[in-house]
């Protein structure tokens, strides 16, 4: 789990301007490890987390003229039944409101990742970290000699 940066690019909803965007991106060599796009009728509100936000911030400065940043909590999880949902009930069950949340289509058996805007950056933390302390205590990994360690 980490804090990382989301940029918003608020988008014109017609042809080609996200290929403008996500392609500027591309040819700057920027990863994008999370991407959500929401329309809202003539707009679009495109919500992405990337590998280096100093190099799409200058992207999106000279490509774009319409976008804001902020911080989100990052996580991998078991892309199965109920791992988003865990997360979200830890949260609720603590009073930290989630504004929105989305994640990557992880692979199928593998991890996705799980982005969360929400209210209070510091207790979310704090409440994920105690959790994946309490997921590590009770699957504990292996040694090569089948301790647990």
């Amino acid at each position: 789990m980490r804090v990382d940066t989301q940029f918003s690019v608020f988008l014109i909803n017609k042809p080609g301007v996200l290929a403008s965007v996500t392609g500027a991106l591309a040819k700057a060599r920027v990863n994008l490890t999370a991407l959500a796009l929401m329309d809202s009728g003539e707009h679009g509100a495109l919500r992405l987390v990337c590998d280096d936000a100093d190099k799409a911030r200058q992207v999106l400065g000279k490509a774009h003229d319409r976008w804001t940043e902020t911080e989100v909590v990052v996580m991998d999880l078991d892309n199965e039944p109920g791992a988003f949902a865990t997360v979200a009930k830890r949260l609720a069950d603590e009073h930290v409101n989630i504004t929105y949340a989305y994640c990557t289509g992880g692979a199928f058996g593998g991890k996705t990742t799980a982005v969360f805007k929400v209210m209070d950056l510091k207790k979310a933390i704090k409440l994920l970290d105690a959790m994946k302390a309490e997921k590590a205590q009770k699957n504990p990994v292996k040694t090569a000699k089948g301790r647990k360690d």
